[in-house]
């Protein structure tokens, strides 16, 4: 099954975004991590581990869903297919794989905050 044009670049276009805005929140999540290390101040430490259970939760969390979601969307939806090529494979697996770590270790960062 093929996919139009049209829902063709809405879902890459959903695929990128999506990957883009995971990369961008784990930027976030390292800077409110670096924060929290560097700080002297205790409620400086307690905001910034907040802060990175809120955005794992919240942001990370979901944009990695959407990622894999979307991106196995695409491979099923276009020529480019799921087993093709062995790097649209090899993506999917990889983003299968840190989404479920993700999943493994928001428990110990949700404790933390």
């Amino acid at each position: 099954m093929t996919m139009s044009p049209r829902t063709r670049k809405l879902m890459l276009t959903a695929h990128i975004t999506s990957s883009v805005g995971w990369c961008g929140a784990l930027a976030v999540f390292l800077a409110h991590a670096l924060v929290g290390l560097v700080s002297k101040e205790d409620q400086v430490v307690r905001a910034m581990s907040i802060a990175m259970g809120v955005t794992a939760w919240l942001v990370i969390m979901p944009l990695s869903l959407a990622t894999l979601a979307t991106g196995l969307t695409q491979a099923l939806g276009t020529a480019w297919g799921l087993l093709r090529h062995y790097w649209v494979l090899f993506k999917l697996l990889l983003t299968a794989v840190a989404t479920v770590v993700l999943l493994l270790k928001l428990g110990p960062i949700s404790v933390l905050a």
